[in-house]
């Protein structure tokens, strides 16, 4: 098991990641199984589903179900910029994904994607194009300071997505 560190751009990655990885939990703000039938579905993939706003809690209970989930053989999926962030857009990355891993003795594995570019935030519209997604290599966390990699992992991130460029521009296989 390992936590995923992922770049956060649309809905699209919520949804392929189900396909793409190895057995997880994702880590979601808890409104978001207040939505009906999507939030319904999302409750039967035992989410750990935080309270954005209850900073130090929160980051227990992540740190608590996580340890759990990952003992249990399951990798966790958090989206450390903590919302969908548009594409060439930055956010502030949260340190609890690493704390994760620090803490649990697993490696994180990093992922960008240029997801956003065909499936906007906030939008409806969906544009055709070809999605790609990359895994990076993963971080080992033993005895390394959360920070330092946060910082290593949302660098990678980072540099990926912007190599990946527009996915409107990809030519499709």
């Amino acid at each position: 098991p390992c936590v995923f560190l992922a770049k956060h751009q649309s809905a699209w990655e919520t949804l392929a990641f189900q396909v793409i990885l190895p057995p997880h939990v994702m880590v979601i703000k808890r409104e978001l199984l207040w939505i009906p039938f999507f939030g319904w579905g999302l409750a039967l993939m035992s989410p750990i589903a935080i309270d954005r706003g209850a900073g130090m809690r929160s980051l227990k209970q992540i740190l608590e179900q996580g340890k759990q989930r990952l003992g249990s053989g399951f990798g966790v999926v958090i989206y450390p910029e903590g919302t969908r962030m548009t594409p060439g857009k930055r956010g502030k990355y949260q340190t609890g994904g690493a704390w994760l891993a620090v803490r649990a003795g697993v490696p994180v594995v990093p992922i960008a994607h240029n997801a956003g570019y065909l499936w906007p935030r906030n939008s409806f519209v969906k544009r055709p194009g070809h999605v790609t997604v990359s895994i990076g290599p993963p971080i080992a966390t033993e005895g390394r300071r959360p920070d330092a990699v946060i910082d290593q992992a949302s660098a990678w991130i980072e540099a990926e997505c912007e190599r990946l460029g527009d996915a409107r521009q990809s030519p499709l296989p």
